[in-house]
């Protein structure tokens, strides 16, 4: 019986789950179209309590995304612009003399949602201040830790084709990031669409409005790490990740960190879609994300013009998805 009743409960929650991702899903397409499964992979990172990379070229609307996503979710949001100039203070924060005593000015990473534009914009210095506060969810400036809003979310977009004037990120860096996407163009319907949508002076995305509570955002947290992994699963994981690290064309494979990414990024994607227990598909789908910025190239794979998700793709193919019943 007690079994009975912790499944009951998880299909109640993988239900609250979903309605919940359905309201932020249908009014961030109100105006960001034609992308529902890179909506639905920034949804689950969320949930799962990671930060996202966007990796695209200009125009394709990944600070339109990020905005709506804000604008649906009811939590604290601000915007850093990186430049060569920033200072790892105007991130963090700063003391000033005031009535006699330094007070200390938080920056704008003390919000619950972080967009960091152009982040391979900014020196190492000022890259290396979110990593602390992406690992630990706290900042230690003037000498002092100082814990940061829960639910803390970094969402970081960068131009993978221009690179005068930006510092890639270090791989340490890289591996903070549960996941990294990048968009795409749209169809030809849902640019047309883009199109009509745009015929005003403002922008479609300052009308969005809020249609998710913040004090029910920490609650489906929590309930997404009860969704069920079967062991089976768990080892098609675990041999997707091992495989990384014994291929050739790779001189570093994925990290038990990226392993715990997929996990919890496939519990996650199953509890947005109504279930309670996750699938081999889903993480089919969630592994290129997972594992595109964690994997480091050999020198040999460069010259041949090998990509990660050429070998993310190939390593796929030749691991048997294992047979999965539904419980």
């Amino acid at each position: 019986m007690k079994e009975q009743g912790s499944g009951n409960c998880a299909t109640a929650s993988s239900v609250r789950i979903g309605e919940f991702a359905g309201r932020v899903k249908a009014n961030i397409e109100k105006v960001f179209l034609g992308k529902g499964g890179s909506i639905d992979t920034l949804i689950a990172a969320f949930l799962a309590r990671g930060h996202v990379l966007l990796e695209d070229v200009p125009g394709t609307g990944k600070t339109i995304l990020a905005r709506a996503f804000a604008s649906s979710l009811g939590i604290s949001f601000v915007r850093i612009q990186c430049t060569p100039d920033l200072l790892p203070a105007d991130i963090l924060g700063v003391s000033v003399w005031q009535d006699g005593d330094f007070v200390y000015r938080p920056g704008p990473i003390v919000n619950q949602f972080i967009l960091v534009d152009e982040i391979n914009r900014a020196t190492p210095r000022s890259q290396s201040a979110l990593l602390e506060a992406m690992a630990e969810g706290q900042i230690s400036a003037e000498g002092k830790r100082m814990a940061l809003p829960d639910p803390f979310f970094v969402l970081a977009t960068e131009n993978p084709v221009e690179f005068e004037g930006t510092f890639p990120l270090p791989e340490a860096q890289k591996d903070r990031f549960l996941l990294s996407m990048a968009l795409g163009y749209p169809d030809r319907e849902s640019e047309g669409q883009v199109l009509e949508n745009q015929r005003r002076l403002s922008h479609p995305v300052t009308d969005l409005t809020q249609v998710a509570e913040s004090s029910e955002i920490l609650v489906l947290q929590e309930a997404v790490t009860q969704i069920h992994v079967e062991p089976a699963v768990k080892g098609y994981i675990l041999t997707l990740v091992q495989a990384t690290r014994q291929e050739p064309n790779l001189r570093v494979g994925v990290s038990p960190r990226g392993s715990l990414a997929l996990y919890r990024a496939g519990q996650a994607l199953a509890a947005i879609r109504g279930r309670n227990f996750v699938t081999p598909e889903d993480i089919k789908e969630l592994a290129p994300p997972v594992f595109r910025q964690r994997m480091l190239l050999s020198p040999e794979a460069l010259v041949r013009g090998v990509t990660p998700d050429r070998i993310i793709a190939s390593i796929m193919d030749r691991t048997p998805v294992p047979e999965y019943t539904a419980p």
